[in-house]
């Protein structure tokens, strides 16, 4: 069993520790993955850094990304989270688990977008031309990739940090994908 700790504001450094107020302020709480990077006495900043660029896509696209890329890490600490923050962003439960495999029944630029995410998660990048046809002929644009791009590196890296780290997931816990994928 990983017995990775979660730092309190106490255990991070000064910049970290504004960083946590912030967090508390916005949020009403630190979330465990946020409070793992603080142990790096810059890498949680510069992750919200990124993570909260400006980016050519929406809020929900960011969502549907976050979660095709989640799940194709199998990621349960960053599902649970995306699914928590999917709702906030208006999808049902249903919608955020087509999303989840990769696809939409109800939108089909969203649609394109999730396939594009788990293609390019589960490829490390060689996207399958057909994919990235679909993407572009649902209108998004090359900008639009670049930004889909940086925001699978994104997630990735918390993937990534959760699935070593093993923090426990403070969110309600994603229920297991049970669906076909398309």
């Amino acid at each position: 069993m990983n017995t990775f700790n979660v730092p309190t504001r106490e255990k991070v450094s000064a910049n970290n520790q504004a960083i946590f107020d912030n967090l508390n302020k916005g949020l009403g709480f630190v979330p465990n993955l946020y409070a793992t990077y603080a142990h790096s006495d810059t890498a949680l900043e510069n992750y919200l850094n990124f993570a909260n660029a400006k980016t050519s896509l929406s809020a929900k696209e960011k969502e549907v990304v976050n979660l095709a890329v989640s799940e194709v890490n199998h990621c349960i600490y960053c599902l649970s989270a995306h699914t928590a923050i999917g709702k906030i962003n208006g999808f049902t439960d249903e919608q955020i688990l087509e999303l989840r495999a990769g696809y939409s029944s109800v939108n089909t630029k969203l649609d394109a977008l999730a396939k594009l995410a788990k293609n390019i998660t589960e490829n490390r990048g060689k996207t399958d031309q057909a994919v990235l046809d679909n993407f572009f002929n649902a209108g998004y644009t090359k900008g639009n990739l670049i930004d889909t791009i940086s925001l699978v590196g994104d997630k990735t890296i918390s993937n990534y940090i959760h699935s070593t780290t093993r923090v426990p997931v403070d969110f309600p816990i994603a229920q297991p994908l049970e669906l076909e994928t398309v």
